[in-house]
């Protein structure tokens, strides 16, 4: 079963930070990651997700290829392309895969402007190590699907983390 797990910056470009870490750790096999989205929240209050995977770019992309195939079939490949374009971009902008897009906007909402967070579907990790490599960006544990332990224990290393005032 995945975890989700959402931590917030209070800098603009922290989140895309440890994303690009998450993904270098995926390459090491020591996190596998079903979805991961940054959300940023303007000066202006504004929220906006950013998506790993563009879907409606890949469904045109999907379309556009089928529709060739289908437009050739029928000696008619310009209309089968704009046609299998234009419905994979449709399906794609409908498709939602990985975490609720309404969920996260709510979330990142409650974010100060000029701060970003970072949501994480989980589907598999070695914790100690993951924790580990991303507990110098600090952040907040703002919501997360795992055990109170674990979610304290997370909270617990990035807030080591953060260098004391004196």
């Amino acid at each position: 079963m995945s975890q989700l797990v959402v931590i917030s910056y209070p800098d603009f470009f922290k989140a895309e930070e440890v994303r690009l870490k998450l993904w270098k750790l995926q390459t090491e096999y020591l996190v596998e990651l079903e979805d991961a989205v940054v959300a940023t929240k303007n000066k202006d209050g504004k929220v906006k997700l950013n998506q790993a995977i563009n879907l409606p770019l890949s469904g045109a992309a999907s379309g556009g290829f089928w529709g060739t195939l289908i437009g050739m079939m029928f000696l008619n490949p310009l209309l089968g392309v704009a046609i299998g374009a234009t419905s994979g971009a449709i399906a794609g902008a409908l498709t939602d895969i990985g975490i609720n897009d309404p969920f996260m906007k709510a979330l990142a909402d409650k974010l100060v402007p000029n701060s970003s967070a970072l949501f994480v579907l989980i589907r598999n990790a070695t914790m100690d190590k993951v924790i580990e490599q991303i507990q110098s960006y600090g952040g907040s544990v703002m919501q997360s699907s795992l055990s109170h332990t674990d979610e304290a224990r997370l909270q617990a290393a990035l807030t080591a983390s953060i260098p004391v005032a004196a």
